[in-house]
Formats: structure tokens, sequence, C-alpha cells
């Protein structure tokens, strides 16, 4: 992490790095996660989704009738608050719960022995088709158990998002190579540009997924989440947590890296920040970590300015037809420093 602070790679504590590092900046405007995975994928957004402290009355109309039901709620809180305010009436009408928070996302909660799982993603559903109207990132299901006062969400969490412009991800999958979507990529996506999806209930099963689909060999991109930084200790903030998940991710890396092969293309990145030693319970905006890990080399990358160079990179990795038109390339960037060094000796 020092070396991405710093971007020295001459620095003494950079010596023994098997892989390059810096930072990158979002060009985009938003900080949430469907905005920051499709400037990843090539598609920068210069208008921001739409965001609401609360959703207009015809709009909500307009979902409880095609959807038949009426809704609770209709303001800001985080989903754990939420729960503590409306659960118990959600329990008594059968109402699911309407909210939203910070982030461009329209949330619907229900107790799974309310409303079963099935029933809510018909719901969010319905919802989606009138949230394109006003621009609303997401719409997520959020299914929950348990009792009056010791409600907990559970892994039924489903997100229905946009579907983007074209992305890196469609030129990649219309060479006949896999896409692969792990963990909520699939959704973010709304499932346009991946060719197959694995969801996932937590970071080890995300990295358990990860493993397997990097053994069978298969060419291709492997995209994954790993949701619990942000669902479980981002907007928790809770600094505990943030730390062992870092830990198991680490201890993770360090044997997956032991079957990385000089040719292949490893980015580690995030989509936004969610500072868990912040203010408040939503995202924050800030520089994101890089870590590019091909060819053998060690470079500072520096500030990145944009999360496309992502696309850009993928889109030189796999030898597209054509370069992509935003962003830049770290495979690019590597080769130059390559023909300098060897110009200089």
């Amino acid at each position: 992490m020092w070396k991405i602070l710093t971007a020295d790679v001459f620095d003494a504590r950079s010596r023994g790095t098997i892989g390059s590092f810096g930072r990158m900046r979002e060009r985009s405007a938003g900080k949430d996660s469907t905005t920051g995975h499709w400037e990843m994928a090539g598609a920068i957004l210069d208008h921001p989704f739409a965001t609401f402290t609360e959703f207009p009355a015809d709009f909500v109309a307009a979902i409880s009738r095609d959807a038949k039901v009426e809704f609770l709620g209709n303001y800001a809180r985080s989903g754990t608050t939420i729960l503590e305010e409306l659960g118990s009436e959600h329990l008594r009408t059968g109402k699911p719960i309407l909210y939203t928070s910070a982030d461009s996302v329209l949330q619907i909660a229900a107790h799974e022995q309310v409303i079963p799982r099935k029933r809510l993603y018909e719901i969010c559903r319905i919802a989606r088709r009138h949230a394109d109207a006003l621009r609303i990132g997401r719409v997520i299901a959020r299914p929950f158990l348990g009792e009056p006062g010791k409600f907990e969400r559970t892994t039924g969490r489903h997100d229905f998002s946009m579907v983007p412009p074209r992305t890196v991800l469609h030129a990649i999958a219309e060479t006949g190579m896999r896409v692969e979507g792990v963990g909520k990529v699939n959704e973010i996506f709304g499932g346009s540009g991946i060719t197959h999806s694995t969801t996932t209930t937590s970071n080890i099963d995300g990295l358990r997924v990860i493993d397997e689909l990097w053994s069978d060999g298969g060419d291709g991109l492997i995209f994954a989440n790993l949701v619990d930084f942000d669902m479980l200790y981002g907007h928790r903030r809770d600094v505990a947590g943030y730390a062992r998940a870092l830990w198991d991710f680490d201890t993770w890396l360090a044997g997956f890296l032991l079957r990385c092969e000089e040719e292949d293309l490893v980015i580690i990145t995030a989509d936004h920040g969610n500072d868990p030693t912040w203010k408040g319970t939503d995202h924050t905006r800030e520089e994101v970590p890089l870590m590019v890990l091909y060819g053998g080399l060690s470079l500072a990358l520096g500030t990145r300015r944009t999360f496309a160079d992502v696309a850009a990179t993928l889109a030189e990795f796999f030898r597209l037809r054509h370069k992509w038109p935003v962003g830049e390339s770290f495979i690019t960037l590597q080769q130059r420093h390559v023909k300098t060094y060897f110009h200089r000796r």
C-alpha cells in the first residue's frame, strides 16, 4: 500500500515487488457500484444517475399498481436502520419496505416468510421497468429474516441494474471468448456482455469461484466483485472487520499468485471508495488502489485519469480488432518502459 500511496518505484520498500502499482481516479460523475464498474468496462458517464431523498408519488403509485402491492417507507435510510424503524409494521401489514440512500438506488426489503424471494424479485423487476425513466442506477431486492430487534439481511440480495451502453465486455464476448461474472457483476451490467455468471455469498465464496474458474484453463475474462468489503464493512464503518477481510484476501492472493504465468493478466482495483473510518454510512469518493500483474514488470503506474484504463488494457491484452476509444492501456505503458530501458542501456 505504501508503494501505491507514494508511486515511488525506487523507494527501498519497492524492492522485490512482482507487479505494477498505482491509483485510479474516476472520471464519471458519481461514486456508486454501477458507475464504477461501467467505467472500468469502458463506459464513462457524463451525467450521474439520479438520486432521491424520496421518490415521486406518481412513480411509486405506478409501481404499486403494476406489482399489486402497497409500500411502507419511501425515504432515505441505511439498510439496518430501515428494518429497525419499519420491520415490525412490515410483519403486521405484509407491505414491502421501499427506501433509498445517498446513491442512485431504489431498495425494496421484505421478510422472506412474509414475501418469498421469488415474489420480491418480481416486484423489483416491475420497479426496474419504471426506474429507467428516472435514470435510477439500481433496483435492489433486500430479503431479510428474524424478529423485531433481531432482523438480519440474508444472502438473497439481488441487483437489477440499468443496461449499460456497449462495453469492452461485449467486444471480448464477440470474439467467442468467455466473460465470467463472479458475485454481483452480472447484475451490475444487467447481464449485458456477460457470457456466464456465478453468484456468491461472501468474499471467501467469491475467491473459491475464482480458483475454480482459473483452474479450468479457459480463455477469457474473469470479472469478480468481492462484496463484503463494501456491504459488510465499508457501509457499516467496521474497521476491524475490513482489516480481517483484507488479511483473508492477502492470504488467498499469496497462493493464487503462485499459479499465475508471466503471460497472464491480473488487475486488482475497486469500483469506488467506501472508507470504513469516514463519517456516515455511504460510499466515499477517492482514488482507488491499482495493482497489475503482467509480463514480469514492476512499474509505478502513477495516478490514472480514468477507470477506463482497465478497458483499454483488456482490449490490448485480448488483441481485439479495435483499440478501445477511451483510456490508456497499462500494457502500452509497460512496453514504452521496456523500450526506454533498453535504449538507455
